[in-house]
């Protein structure tokens, strides 16, 4: 399976973010911010910003004297001992932290052997989760979130999934005309939110922006109800660039 990828502005910000944690993973006495940025090339408005989001996630931790050291929470990660569940735990604390601050309840979703999985999701009664009245496996042509994963895959892999599975409609609004999807996903820009505006499912809209890590295939993505659609764009561009602590977690 062939991936396209463009670089977008929170995949940067986890490239900064690595060589930052490399450079205090190397320091087991801690390192001083002055350190930091004499060896990352980092300036100080960014190194500040970047070990801001790190000890948030707890992945470095200041001690007394103002040097950095390595947190808890990279320990975990960067174990091969239960990584997994230190993942799955570090992202709902993402995803939670995404619903609060987008109102909206927030998905992880990969794409795995050819198939869409919706791995986990953070909603409340506020916030609540799409009705998932078709399975999301069968329904990429009409989600932001089939639309954003399908959009990361090459055209035979494309191909492929809808050779699979048959693009029904869900909607009025549901495209089910193949070489029409295919041609909207080439000209969707990997750094512009996927829309979903009723096609999926009526009365709710969803985005998703890709969180690709490696070989592996992700996308994070919202949902509201119709009456919330006028806050939807601001929300996804909100999701977008609160994609790098996801992504950082994935990378580590």
């Amino acid at each position: 399976m062939a991936l396209q990828h463009e670089p977008t502005a929170p995949y940067h910000s986890v490239q900064d973010a690595l060589r930052v944690l490399e450079t205090v993973a190397r320091r087991s006495t801690g390192v001083t911010d002055a350190e930091l940025a004499r060896h990352t090339g980092l300036g100080a408005e960014r190194l500040t910003a970047l070990l801001r989001m790190l000890r948030r996630e707890g992945y470095v931790e200041q001690l007394a004297d103002g040097a950095y050291t390595t947190g808890e929470a990279f320990g975990r990660l960067g174990s091969a001992h239960g990584h997994e569940e230190a993942l799955r735990v570090q992202l709902q604390r993402n995803l939670d932290r995404l619903r609060d601050s987008l109102g909206a309840a927030v998905y992880m979703s990969r794409y795995v052997d050819g198939e869409i999985h919706v791995t986990q999701c953070a909603d409340g009664p506020a916030t609540p989760a799409v009705n998932e009245w078709v399975d999301f496996r069968s329904s990429a042509h009409a989600s932001a979130i089939g639309k954003s994963l399908l959009g990361q895959l090459d055209l035979n892999a494309r191909r492929d999934h809808l050779s699979r599975h048959r693009m029904a409609r869900l909607t009025s609004r549901t495209i089910t005309n193949e070489r029409v999807l295919l041609s909207r996903l080439d000209a969707q820009a990997p750094t512009v939110p996927v829309l979903d505006l009723q096609e999926y499912a009526v009365g709710t809209v969803c985005a998703a922006v890709p969180v690709t890590a490696g070989s592996a295939v992700g996308c994070l993505a919202l949902s509201l109800p119709l009456e919330h659609a006028h806050r939807l764009r601001e929300a996804a561009d909100t999701l977008n660039r609160g994609a790098a602590p996801v992504l950082l977690s994935l990378a580590i």
